[in-house]
């Protein structure tokens, strides 16, 4: 850590000079902005927009969700000084990412929400610039696939969850986050058969065809064989990931709206994430944040770390494939 920085640097999200490089202000201070990016609207010359989407209309049991953003902004605050562990390069170094900062809506009128949000992501994609998205409920997704369907086509998807979020619902103005899957595939906006499911341990009675490599299997076979088989499902062309937190165990992030046990522990998923390198990743978000069930911070930390290596993924992409 550069220590004379860390004594002059402060709310680096407003004064840093230039989109690229660490930041060593105090973790305990300052404007939490994701990684400590520059706060801006201006997309010129960005290759990756960090933006919140602080919405949890849409769950099923527990609200909390749209406080996710914040704490995970804030969680970030331990990671900027260093590159990322496990990776060879260094995306904070060699890409241009800011925090564009969330997306705004109209809370009282949900039906409004997911075409603009729709919008809000369309307009960073128009400028150029990929997405990693810090929700929010699982039913952000949908509205955001729809943007970069406009962008790339049909996509494949890798989707770590315990549920698969498949529940027949074919009324599209119902906002749920548990068929958030379901109507991208219905609506054609998500090819199931490039699309895998990652730590499923819930019941579905159709899958649409999209692929499913369950919690037990990855903890039996290994998260290098669901790595491998991931990678062989989603291929070659563009590809979204969504890692709703729910995914991990718990007992390793237990600030969520609808806890399932037996998940995968952390190491799994950081594994797992590492490894997907070579993927042709064009966005992500992570999703289901509940501040107010994480006690300790350990799911706004395990959610940092989740953005972080999908910015990895982002910018492997475009520099190693």
């Amino acid at each position: 850590m550069a220590l004379e920085d860390a004594k002059s640097e402060v709310d680096t999200a407003f004064t840093r000079k230039g989109l690229r490089g660490y930041a060593f202000e105090n973790a305990f201070g300052g404007a939490t902005s994701f990684l400590r990016r520059t706060y801006t609207k201006d997309l010129a010359g960005v290759d990756l927009a960090i933006t919140g989407v602080p919405f949890d209309q849409a769950v099923t049991h527990r609200t909390g969700t749209r406080f996710g953003p914040r704490a995970i902004r804030e969680a970030s605050a331990l990671m900027p000084y260093d590159p990322p562990y496990g990776w060879p390069t260094n995306p904070l170094e060699e890409m241009s990412i800011i925090d564009y900062g969330d997306c705004a809506f109209d809370y009282a009128k949900v039906s409004d929400f997911p075409d603009t949000l729709t919008a809000h992501i369309r307009g960073i994609l128009a400028a150029g610039a990929g997405t990693v998205v810090l929700g929010g409920d699982h039913y952000i997704t949908y509205p955001i696939l729809k943007a970069y369907a406009e962008k790339f086509g049909p996509l494949g998807v890798i989707h770590f969850d315990a549920h698969s979020d498949l529940w027949p619902d074919d009324d599209l103005t119902r906002i749920d986050h548990g068929t958030m899957l379901y109507k991208a595939v219905k609506t054609g906006i998500v090819d199931p058969a490039r699309s895998v499911q990652i730590g499923i341990r819930t019941t579905t009675e159709d899958y649409l065809g999209v692929h499913v490599i369950d919690a037990r299997e990855v903890h039996e076979k290994g998260v290098a064989a669901a790595v491998a088989k991931a990678k062989d499902i989603v291929g070659d062309k563009p590809t979204y990931v969504t890692f709703d937190i729910d995914c991990l165990d718990p007992s390793a992030a237990p600030g969520t709206g609808t806890p399932v046990w037996g998940g995968l522990h952390s190491w799994q998923a950081a594994a797992a994430l590492r490894d997907l390198a070579g993927i042709n990743m064009v966005g992500g978000d992570i999703v289901e944040v509940s501040p107010p069930y994480d006690t300790t911070g350990a799911t706004a930390i395990a959610g940092a770390h989740v953005a972080y290596e999908l910015i990895c993924l982002y910018h492997w992409a475009r520099t190693q494939r």
